[in-house]
């Protein structure tokens, strides 16, 4: 049975974050009556504590509370390979604590105050992103690219599978993208060392969530650069400023 149900499947458990006993309440109240499983936690110490005791789907996180913050609670959550993915509320609504919140794992980012339909709307996406990770993960892996050179594209020692949707670093073991990272790795090996634009970006890596890529296009690549970058040991994706992006390697088919 997947991880990750179906709304009505009161099996759907959410835990909501936040200093505010009132917001906690309404969060929680409203969730229920649209079929989830709520708990409630005030403060980051108390959210560990039940998540070392009961497994949660999703959590709702705020950022600003006394004391440890939702962010510095978000990055001891990202320590750990398997934790339920994270959306964070914060009265603090700018482009840069956005961008902060997903830059540090954040599957989503809400200012408050919000309103519950978008909230609920938001955590149905990322639900339904976070099963059909656990969805591709079930079945059985695919041959690997490193055998199969002549059907895909290899550089800086990496082999991407296009037909097959497979990566492998540079030491050939088998290397997890999610949907979206993907789409935008074949986009830039597709047209290496040429600059590609937000908007060519968007349209190239465009899918089932295109939404979340649209409200931060900027935020996705930093997260691909990062994973490619800290594998290979080197720059891939550069940021050409006011144009956009350029996959800097040589890419050979």
């Amino acid at each position: 049975m997947n991880a990750i149900l179906a709304p009505m499947d009161l099996a759907t458990r959410i835990l909501i974050v936040d200093d505010d006993t009132g917001i906690r309440t309404l969060m929680s109240s409203f969730l229920a009556k649209h079929g989830y499983q709520t708990d409630t936690a005030g403060d980051p110490a108390e959210m560990r504590r039940m998540l070392a005791e009961r497994r949660y789907d999703l959590i709702v996180l705020d950022v600003m509370m006394p004391g440890e913050d939702g962010l510095t609670a978000l990055r001891r959550l990202q320590k750990g390979d398997d934790g339920p993915p994270v959306i964070m509320l914060s009265a603090v609504g700018t482009d840069v604590d956005r961008i902060v919140g997903l830059e540090m794992g954040a599957e989503d980012y809400l200012a408050k105050p919000c309103n519950p339909r978008e909230l609920l709307a938001r955590i149905r996406t990322v639900l339904r992103r976070a099963e059909r990770s656990v969805a591709a993960n079930d079945v059985d892996p695919v041959e690997p690219v490193a055998a199969r050179d002549e059907a895909g594209w290899r550089f800086a020692g990496w082999r991407i599978d296009v037909e097959s949707r497979s990566l492998s670093d540079p030491d050939g073991a088998p290397f997890t993208l999610s949907d979206g990272e993907f789409r935008l790795l074949r986009a830039f090996v597709e047209h290496p060392r040429r600059v590609l634009t937000r908007d060519q970006l968007l349209d190239f890596a465009r899918g089932s969530d295109s939404d979340h890529y649209d409200r931060a296009i900027d935020v996705q690549i930093s997260r691909l650069r990062r994973k490619l970058s800290g594998a290979a040991g080197g720059e891939l994706i550069r940021t050409v400023r006011n144009e956009g992006y350029m996959f800097v390697h040589a890419v050979q088919r």
